[in-house]
């Protein structure tokens, strides 16, 4: 790759912060967000890095210039029972378009077949139309729709699956 963006795994200084604010300020704009939102991720994430079990969960991050603009992650502390959980994927409208996002994803679906788990899920909302592609791309299918509002605002929430096994 070239110094466009360079994907990273592990946490770096400044992913937590990061990450809340690009999920904040897309999503804000975009669809209406606002503080419950950020906080969940915030607080979400900082928990998940907390605990991280390099044998089960992964975060990765893409940077430019040093700074983190994107990232994802694998929870896989429920893997055995409900799949490993693909969280807080996002990419800075600077790095969209350039195949980050697809590498990412890539990263995090292969790091969950190493690590012998079952299936990959997800959960996001109806509108993404750009990620849900990346996401059928890389074999997720769309298992469930409902309202809901777990994100603080009412969406119609959908959960992806990827059967790993």
């Amino acid at each position: 790759m070239d110094d466009s963006g360079c994907v990273l795994g592990g946490y770096v200084p400044g992913a937590i912060g990061r990450a809340a604010e690009l999920h904040a300020l897309y999503y804000g704009r975009e669809w209406g967000f606002g503080l419950e939102f950020e906080a969940l991720v915030a607080s979400g994430l900082a928990e998940f890095l907390q605990r991280l079990d390099p044998a089960r969960d992964g975060f990765w991050t893409a940077s430019l210039g040093g700074r983190v603009m994107g990232c994802v992650a694998i929870d896989g502390a429920k893997a055995g029972t409900l799949g490993a959980h693909l969280r807080w994927f996002i990419l800075s409208e600077e790095l969209r378009g350039q195949g980050l996002g697809d590498r990412l994803l890539r990263q995090a679906v292969e790091f969950c077949r190493a690590c012998g788990h079952p299936s990959v899920y997800l959960w996001t909302f109806q509108g993404l139309d750009t990620a849900r592609h990346l996401y059928e791309k890389h074999g997720f299918r769309l298992a469930e729709e409902r309202e809901g509002g777990q994100w603080g605002k009412r969406v119609m929430e959908q959960r992806f699956v990827l059967a790993l096994s």
